[in-house]
């Protein structure tokens, strides 16, 4: 792990600013993230503080650039406590975005990991509700709607407190306020957590998000992964078991019987509906925040 520079140390907590990023610290030992148009790689400030670098490389100069721009753009929107926080982008030697990180890394590392036993269920079911909060907070409450479109368990970040953090929007889009979808020409994401209808027709919308949560929530369940070793999906694999009610044979072996029951019944009911084939009948997340938590959740949070 490579020391960022003392200059831009000394003002990290000042977001925009331009800062050079060390070539050592996209060493290949730092990488710990990988994407359709960046890597990250794992840094740290001279103060100690743990930082995530997203260094954009590639595609051509001006998908870059164009990619870049829109991440920041929508940056620039975005504040609350479940998404990630930037500190500070550069531009000298590459183009580059950089994030607060903890030594917990990302969900998708640490519940497939040697370490997965430090997620019992009450710190699983603290990041499933954060995450909830987070997508709420993009569909329906920030200033313009956002459409994540790449949510799965490397772009969760974990604070020191098991607080979950939705990372990496450099594929995210707007929606506008009177558009239920959009229509994508290029296929991107992520395979096993892309909805049918944007991996057949290119549709995209908050449903396509909700998809993405609902697999996200079966591996948080049942600790595999979205796709098995023969590619086969947990939704397929996880259908049988929601209709026949077996929640034993879905919860991760490893809880054991070491859960709350209410807690994990409303969990597996609200992946059941996000993971529904069509967009129509998946819920929003203000239905599933109803679902999680109770109504009283909802209201409190639109009064704010």
């Amino acid at each position: 792990m490579v020391p960022i520079d003392p200059a831009f140390n000394d003002k990290h907590k000042k977001r925009g600013i331009v800062y050079t990023c060390p070539a050592s610290v996209s060493a290949q030992e730092n990488m710990i993230g990988r994407g359709g148009f960046a890597d990250v790689y794992k840094g740290s400030l001279q103060d100690g503080q743990l930082i995530a670098v997203k260094r954009l490389n590639k595609g051509t100069p001006e998908n870059r650039t164009s990619s870049f721009l829109s991440e920041l753009g929508i940056l620039a929107h975005v504040d609350h406590p479940n998404t990630a926080k930037l500190i500070g982008c550069g531009v000298e030697g590459g183009m580059h975005l950089v994030f607060e990180l903890s030594p917990l890394g990302n969900l998708g590392s640490l519940l497939h990991g040697p370490n997965k036993n430090k997620l019992d269920w009450s710190k699983r079911h603290k990041i499933i509700m954060g995450i909830a909060d987070g997508l709420l907070y993009l569909h329906e409450i920030c200033q313009r709607r956002i459409i994540h479109r790449d949510i799965k368990g490397e772009n969760i970040l974990l604070t020191e407190n098991f607080e979950p953090q939705i990372c990496d929007f450099g594929l995210a889009k707007w929606l506008p306020e009177l558009c239920t979808h959009r229509n994508v020409s290029k296929f991107e994401g992520t395979m096993g957590y892309l909805a049918p209808e944007y991996f057949m027709h290119g549709i995209v919308s908050e449903k396509t998000d909700i998809y993405s949560f609902g697999v996200l929530l079966l591996e948080i369940i049942t600790g595999r992964h979205a796709l098995d070793h023969l590619k086969q999906s947990i939704v397929l694999w996880a259908k049988p078991l929601f209709e026949a009610n077996n929640i034993k044979d879905l919860v991760d072996p490893s809880l054991g019987d070491d859960y709350d029951r209410e807690q994990m019944d409303r969990v597996v009911l609200t992946a059941s509906l996000c993971v529904e084939q069509y967009p129509i009948l998946r819920p929003s997340m203000s239905q599933v925040a109803i679902l999680l938590r109770g109504d009283d959740f909802v209201l409190e949070h639109r009064s704010h």
